[in-house]
């Protein structure tokens, strides 16, 4: 099955400014694709591209085998968004929005039907101001989905959220893909692109510097396992220091952090540390490598971690 979205070679300038430099990627049919990087990476200007809300300077955008740059009518038929924040009418209703959004369009779903989809009958006919946070974003999701779109676009659409809504849109956003939608994400949550995501793209200065699966990110990165010790009395710094992998070592107010690749070697040599110098542990933690260990090496000048683009 052809992939829903192609992006080559996709370049953005505004002025001096290139904000988008030479993004390649593509995304599978019925795949959760996550968009990921610092504020000013490119993500929604990458976005922008893609739905036709800017003009790109040069590349090849296609949706749904649909040239966006070519056949912009026909490409935005094929999409549904969903934005961050919801600019609606404060005194219109999810049933009068959903009626209005579907006529633009020659073969709408019924705002019944989605009402129901989003979990929003009860509220189809209260104003949109009095709506919460997760009730507004659920509407948002119903209008993306409106069109029958090919592919549903998602900036930042848990940002704001309180846990239990968070959760919730969470739910949704996987429903999309168990009912066979192709979804591009794009995020600052790193945990919500580690549960939700097939794959991620991680864009740095205008340019994508890694994409995979994020379990296999974790795995081939050089993410170092993360030790956190806590001691009476606590061990000196310079003791600590002297064990074998021990890298970017922080001592503060009792509490020891560092990290290593080598954990076993590490943790045998610590605990003969501990008994040496008779401290008793009041903490150990030891955390795997995460998708943030991986993101913050790419965006903090992790050179080490980068791979080529897949």
């Amino acid at each position: 099955m052809p992939p829903t979205v192609v992006v080559r070679h996709l370049s953005k300038r505004y002025g001096a400014t290139e904000a988008v430099r030479d993004v390649s990627f593509a995304v599978g049919a019925g795949e959760i694709f996550g968009l990921l990087g610092p504020n000013g990476a490119g993500k929604t200007t990458t976005l922008e591209c893609l739905t036709g809300l800017r003009d790109a300077d040069t590349g090849e955008l296609e949706v749904c085998g649909l040239d966006v740059r070519r056949q912009p009518l026909a490409a935005k038929a094929r999409i549904g968004v969903a934005l961050q924040t919801s600019s609606l009418p404060a005194k219109i209703t999810p049933r009068e929005a959903l009626r209005l959004f579907g006529s633009f369009y020659g073969n709408p779903v019924a705002p019944a039907a989605l009402l129901e989809r989003f979990a929003l009958v009860d509220k189809a006919d209260a104003y949109f101001d009095t709506l919460s946070g997760g009730q507004q974003q659920r509407l948002s999701l119903a209008l993306a989905f409106v069109n029958r779109p090919g592919l549903v676009v998602l900036d930042e659409p848990t940002s704001g959220l309180d846990p239990s809504a968070r959760r919730e849109l969470h739910g949704e956003i996987a429903r999309m893909k168990q009912d066979g939608h192709t979804v591009l994400l794009s995020t600052h949550d790193l945990a919500e692109a580690e549960v939700l995501c097939d794959r991620i793209a991680i864009l740095v200065g205008g340019r994508i510097v890694v994409v995979g699966p994020p379990r296999e990110l974790i795995a081939r990165s050089s993410a170092r396992q993360t030790v956190t010790l806590v001691s009476a009395p606590p061990l000196g710094r310079e003791l600590l220091a002297q064990l074998p992998g021990v890298e970017d070592l922080h001592c503060a107010e009792g509490t020891a952090r560092f990290s290593t690749a080598q954990a076993p070697a590490t943790l045998a040599a610590l605990t003969a540390l501990l008994q040496a110098q008779q401290a008793e542990v009041i903490d150990l933690q030891v955390r795997k490598a995460s998708l943030e260990d991986v993101y913050l090496g790419l965006t903090q000048g992790g050179a080490d971690d980068r791979s080529k683009p897949a």
